[in-house]
């Protein structure tokens, strides 16, 4: 399968994603609780690669397999980032309001660039950088309403607390996707054995987080297991089933692809979700809105296109040595002929 392919539906399923969460609300808010939707993502997504794993296992030769402790030591470290990234994102929005918080999320555009420079030595040309750069303006202009509603007093009114702490959740989310695609490329093992390990401590730190939940509150809405599907509809199984798709994709770029292309997906289907929502849920288009998605575009064209097609090269400049030699031979042939 093309790397573009699971580009192409990795931004429609996670565009869809806000799209289905709102729609699982009644009244406002969720009948059931929302922190075991990850967790059931997460077994969702240990079952289907073990399934598949199963099927790899009984084809001839079987797939390179790494049990060495030294190697599947790795594989809670993006899970535990994940885990620090999702309080410091709780931390963010005490000190800074919704929107602010969704703007500074597209530093992550950047500091992904520069985390894929340092940590895994991928040079990107000045035209791939200039592109970056594009994406998160992009991106950041579609979500500004106007300079003359109140959203851009406030943008500016939050104390250096809130600022610092959007900046260290970029930094983190970034390095939770280096960090796997390093992990994922690390050596020639299964895609399938390597989300196995991924997703087995995934499960297992989700857990853990429903286990904390219900000491902290008193056991006051029951045990996990008994929150687990209460208040479940076919909407909240879609957004469960959506999730888990979500991060099989993304394990797949980051096997065979890489974490830019990640960005640009989910980049993508940012818009393409405030473009859904003028449909489904009466969405304002604002002019900032079209402004992004024109910047966006033309930053997806300057990173993915050949360098050829940006910039008109002579056609001549090759052949224009040799025809320098050609004169300059056939001057000195005419001064000998005339001596």
């Amino acid at each position: 399968m093309q790397w573009y392919v699971v580009a192409s539906l990795l931004t429609i399923l996670t565009s869809s994603q806000g799209i289905l969460t709102t729609l699982s609300q009644s009244n406002g808010g969720y009948k059931y609780d929302y922190a075991t939707v990850p967790f059931l993502a997460e077994v969702y997504k240990l079952i289907v690669s073990a399934v598949l794993l199963w099927r790899e296992c009984k084809r001839s030769p079987p797939p390179k397999m790494t049990t060495e402790w030294k190697s599947v030591r790795l594989y809670p470290i993006p899970s535990i980032i994940y885990l620090i990234h999702n309080n410091v994102q709780f931390a963010t929005l005490t000190y800074v309001d919704t929107s602010t918080y969704q703007i500074m999320g597209n530093l992550k555009i950047v500091t992904t660039g520069i985390l894929f420079r340092l940590f895994l030595k991928r040079k990107l040309s000045n035209l791939q950088w200039m592109a970056i750069v594009l994406l998160a303006v992009g991106t950041t202009t579609s979500q500004v309403k106007g300079c003359g509603e109140s959203s851009c007093d406030s943008l500016f009114s939050s104390p250096i607390q809130g600022y610092l702490l959007g900046i260290l959740s970029a930094c983190l989310s970034a390095l939770a996707g280096v960090y796997t695609e390093f992990l994922m490329k690390k050596n020639n093992d299964s895609l399938y054995w390597q989300n196995v390990q991924l997703y087995t401590f995934g499960a297992i730190f989700n857990l853990a987080r429903l286990v904390l939940d219900d000491f902290r509150s008193g056991f006051e809405k029951g045990a996990w297991w008994q929150r687990l599907f209460n208040g479940y509809s076919i909407t909240t199984w879609m957004v469960v089933l959506n999730l888990g798709s979500t991060g099989l994709l993304v394990s797949w770029l980051m096997k065979y692809a890489d974490n830019i292309v990640k960005v640009y997906s989910t980049s993508m289907a940012m818009l393409l979700t405030m473009l859904l929502s003028v449909f489904l849920f009466n969405f304002k288009p604002t002019v900032q809105l079209f402004l992004g998605i024109i910047v966006c575009m033309m930053s997806l064209h300057m990173y993915f296109a050949p360098p050829s097609t940006l910039v008109d090269l002579p056609l001549t400049v090759k052949s224009a040595p040799e025809s320098a030699v050609k004169v300059s031979v056939d001057q000195r042939t005419d001064s000998r002929a005339s001596s």
